[in-house]
């Protein structure tokens, strides 16, 4: 079955960096986009950050837009979030998901996801 592990998540001051990375298996990783979401309590969880199934395409919600970067890499079955300027508003729950669909060219929608990883908490501090 579909399995997602996230990782690299902790304690940062603001201004640091953390790059959060996810493992998937139980499924062709190369071909389905892949997102990152953030969740903080009492808060839906919410896309972030998204990638095309080639690494080709990419995209960003406004607030992240210029620090983070997400990357794949089909040969070791990961994708990356590479979070540089963070701030104490960043400070949340981390989940990488799955597409549901493979080969679409991105996944820009919440209901677009299915499987989703466990999490990893980010916390930056002031």
């Amino acid at each position: 079955q579909v399995q997602l592990v996230e990782s690299g998540g902790g304690l940062v001051q603001a201004g640091g960096s953390l790059r959060l990375s996810c493992t998937a298996s139980g499924y062709t990783f190369s071909r389905y986009s892949m997102g990152w979401f953030r969740q903080v309590p009492g808060k839906e969880r919410a896309l972030i950050a998204g990638i095309s199934w080639n690494g080709g395409n990419t995209v960003y919600v406004d607030s992240v837009k210029g620090r983070f970067t997400i990357s794949r890499d089909n040969g070791k079955n990961t994708v990356y979030l590479q979070m540089n300027s963070l701030t104490p508003e960043d400070t949340a729950a981390y989940y990488c998901a799955k597409d549901r669909v493979s080969w679409r060219p991105i996944a820009l929608e919440r209901t677009n996801f299915g499987s989703w990883g466990q999490g990893t908490q980010v916390t930056v501090s002031s």
